[in-house]
């Protein structure tokens, strides 16, 4: 992976960057998952003791011998990458401006296990509408940043990279790319962070659109009576999976590091780790929500070549043991667009999303899951750009 001159000569310099992965190192991944080490399963476990031996062996053999990661490469490097030094990290992004001139810059932000790869699909019907069937008047110049600790940021430098320094770096590198009016939007911790950019730029931010959006079940008596069947049943829906789903974050918000030596050295584990939370997360009418396994295998390879499970992880830890709190579960007033995935886990209910939220746009999606620009782009582009048509 390399990077070349700076673009500027002063101390917020930006770099061009490409990516080109020595073939040492895809060799050496080729090698590692010959010689990957199964372990047993106990007979008609399916998926409820963990992602299945046959369901990984399965996809591993693709890795190995199917997928093209050049060909993935090839289309990474077809849009504008850079790096550049945030508050000590170094952070990568694409920078995909639009044709159209008066384009509004939003910045993107993925979550775990995601990556830029997340956007890949929705980046050209967003830069270029003219393009793709829409009206040019929704065209949006995009930034595309790696969260601090995850794939082509690379690992950070110190602990503490919570959702509000998270928040104040993108805020930041807006304001060294030249924007000073822009939309935020976001899904997973994208949406956190998103909610945060709000919060530390509201002179600066125009509205967030996000689709994912936590509401926790109420405990006032009159805020439980006036929830609807829909209201209960999608927050039973979350407290019955939080047991059995949410030992992945507890590790990762508790023992990152020790995590991190298992994912690091096993190309297979990786694997495992994310594509259980994909299958999991996806929209279950479609094999992974009708993600590609290429799409998959990319998002995976840029945890992998990069060594970033551990640091990718500790954005659990930060947040857990953060001595500032972030301001998620606090007012945003903004204006706030959410899009309601209906395979998503973890919907949110309108009426208390609207204790802590200036909400403007709510769509219910009947279709796609957790990783809704990918399983849904067509959807998920329309949706953002209905929801900052009247906030241009």
């Amino acid at each position: 992976m390399t990077r070349a001159g700076p673009i500027t000569t002063d101390a917020a310099a930006i770099y061009p960057f490409r990516l080109e992965v020595p073939e040492a190192q895809l060799s050496d991944l080729h090698e590692r998952l010959v010689r990957t080490r199964w372990p047993d399963e106990v007979a008609g476990g399916a998926w409820t003791y963990g992602i299945p031996l046959d369901y990984l062996r399965a996809l591993t053999d693709y890795w190995r011998t199917g997928y093209d990661w050049r060909a993935c490469e090839a289309e990474l490097n077809s849009f504008a990458q850079f790096t550049t030094v945030l508050d000590g990290a170094r952070v990568h992004f694409l920078h995909v401006r639009s044709p159209e001139q008066h384009a509004l810059p939003l910045i993107m932000t993925h979550g775990w296990p995601g990556s830029v790869v997340e956007f890949l699909d929705v980046v050209g019907p967003l830069t270029d509408p003219r393009a793709h069937g829409g009206d040019p008047a929704d065209a949006f110049h995009l930034v595309l940043p790696h969260i601090p600790g995850f794939g082509l940021s690379g690992s950070t430098p110190d602990a503490g990279w919570d959702l509000r320094r998270v928040a104040r770096a993108w805020a930041a590198l807006m304001h060294r790319l030249g924007y000073h009016r822009y939309g935020a939007q976001g899904g997973d911790w994208g949406h956190a962070v998103t909610r945060e950019v709000a919060a530390v730029a509201p002179a600066h931010v125009v509205g967030i659109h996000l689709n994912t959006l936590l509401t926790l079940p109420p405990t006032e008596p009159e805020d439980i009576a006036a929830l609807t069947t829909d209201d209960s049943a999608r927050l039973q829906r979350m407290i019955e999976a939080e047991p059995e789903m949410s030992g992945y974050a507890k590790i990762q918000a508790t023992r990152p590091q020790t995590l991190a030596y298992a994912l690091t050295d096993s190309p297979a584990g990786q694997l495992a780790w994310i594509a259980e939370k994909f299958h999991e997360w996806t929209d279950p009418a479609l094999p992974l929500g009708g993600i590609a396994p290429d799409r998959l295998l990319t998002n995976v390879m840029l945890y992998w070549l990069t060594a970033t499970a551990g640091s990718s992880a500790r954005i659990y830890y930060d947040h857990a043991h953060s001595a500032a709190p972030a301001s998620t579960s606090s007012p945003c007033t903004a204006p706030v667009g959410v899009a309601v995935f209906a395979a998503d886990i973890a919907r949110p209910v309108r009426r208390l999303a609207e204790n802590d939220n200036n909400i403007v746009h709510w769509s219910e999606i009947d279709h796609g899951g957790h990783f809704a620009a990918m399983e849904q782009p067509v959807l998920f582009v329309e949706d953002v750009r209905t929801f900052f048509r009247p906030l241009r």
